[in-house]
């Protein structure tokens, strides 16, 4: 019996390519990507399909420019007949799921149009682009709209005290200035200083850790985890 293939999609976000050393940058280092570019493919001259998140992993997960599945802009949902990654892999019996982010929006008149229930598992798979959501994380809104959400991240920060309405925001995406003051880090400001959590407790860890968990959870089934920092 041939040994089962899976699949691990790592999807980076706001990544310069120019800022990887595998890709010539002077000064930064990054060992592990470079170690995957060395034993695999790396292509110089592809191009990203949209300037923005969600079109951009839409046509990721389809295959497909943005002026054909239509998802061209955050917040318009890909349409209920577009096929993804999922739909291909699934009846290949692939447990094909997601930790971390999408950006995916789910198109509510398509569903209502067909029948389709949004809270049962055809509707799940349409509303998460064809993921299993293992682990969904878009991230949050800034202090200025904050809009609560169960966010099983931002529960983790609580249970290590990092007491707030949203640590996500508070610890996670803030810094602390010269004078103790807390930096908000939104919009990218204040990047160039440490976060207010350690790194073990960074999303960026947590979503690593629950990859780790899928994968040893799945055991010895195929899969194809999108893990989307």
């Amino acid at each position: 019996m041939s040994k089962v293939k899976n699949i691990l999609f790592i999807m980076c976000d706001q990544l310069r390519a120019d800022y990887l050393s595998c890709a010539g940058h002077p000064r930064l280092e990054t060992p592990n990507i470079d170690a995957l570019a060395k034993r695999g493919v790396l292509f110089p001259k592809a191009y990203c399909q949209a300037p923005v998140c969600g079109g951009s992993r839409m046509s990721f997960y389809t295959g497909r420019y943005n002026f054909s599945h239509g998802a061209s802009w955050n917040g318009i949902p890909l349409n209920i007949g577009e096929k993804t990654l999922g739909d291909y892999l699934r009846p290949l019996d692939y447990r094909v799921a997601l930790v971390g982010k999408t950006h995916m929006n789910a198109d509510d008149d398509g569903m209502k149009r067909l029948n389709i229930d949004p809270q049962s598992p055809e509707g799940i798979l349409a509303s998460e682009c064809g993921f299993e959501p293992y682990e969904r994380d878009d991230g949050l809104w800034g202090h200025e709209e904050f809009i609560p959400k169960d966010l099983p991240y931002n529960n983790y920060l609580r249970s290590l005290g990092y007491e707030s309405k949203n640590p996500w925001h508070d610890f996670a995406n803030s810094h602390e200035g010269p004078n103790g003051e807390i930096l908000s880090g939104w919009y990218i400001r204040n990047n160039h200083l440490p976060a207010r959590v350690k790194e073990e407790h960074s999303e960026t860890a947590y979503m690593t850790n629950k990859a780790m968990d899928f994968i040893t959870e799945t055991g010895e089934n195929s899969w194809c985890l999108h893990l989307s920092y």
